[in-house]
């Protein structure tokens, strides 16, 4: 409803509710109300009991928000925070209150950058990730991809001129600076030979 100058209109009373609403109303007294039978009403009795559970150990300092006092007593342990992103979200629950975009803005570029710790982990063993299978690039190529992008109503095609640069331009960056750093090597080793 949009602000006026004029007072907002009064709500309307229970009589004049029900006399525009057909059956507005019907279940104000309790005999009328299909739970009755069962539902009973004592205040003293509401059925809730518990007990603090016992609390599971901190293997190492966890990163928990400024607004709690402690952990709960049980908490995720498969992810622990490793690396430069483990030391941007530990900086962001350190430093940032929960109701700051800071604080959610930083743990998104840590999952960023721990993705990319894992991409380049991943060069660093007998099985490296495969880049093209994983991007299901492929698939644009056997599943009708680009006939399911032109037909049809679709809300993403803005951008799909950019999905295959987002897509490829870190990995042609990162090739691009493997390719200056060995480049550099190579020069050096032939200059210092002479």
């Amino acid at each position: 409803m949009p602000y006026t100058a004029d007072k907002p209109k009064l709500a309307e009373s229970s009589d004049e509710l029900r006399a525009r609403i057909p059956g507005w109303g019907v279940d104000l007294d309790p005999k009328d109300r299909p739970s009755v039978p069962k539902e009973q009403f004592d205040p003293n009795l509401n059925g809730a009991h518990w007990e603090f559970p016992e609390r599971q150990p901190e293997k190492w300092p966890r990163e928990r928000s400024i607004e709690h006092k402690f952990l709960t007593p049980v908490f995720g342990t498969s992810c622990p925070p490793k690396g430069l992103s483990g030391v941007i979200r530990r900086y962001s629950y350190r430093r940032y209150s929960e109701g700051r975009a800071a604080h959610w803005l930083l743990l998104l570029a840590a999952d960023r950058v721990d993705a990319a710790e894992s991409t380049v982990a991943s060069f660093l063993t007998r099985r490296p990730d495969n880049l093209v299978a994983e991007t299901g690039v492929l698939s644009e190529f056997t599943r009708h991809g680009l006939s399911s992008r032109l037909r049809g109503k679709r809300v993403d095609r803005v951008h799909h001129p950019l999905d295959p640069i987002i897509v490829t331009a870190p990995w042609v960056l990162a090739g691009g600076a493997a390719y200056l750093v060995l480049r550099g090597l190579a020069r050096r080793g032939r200059s210092s030979t002479r």
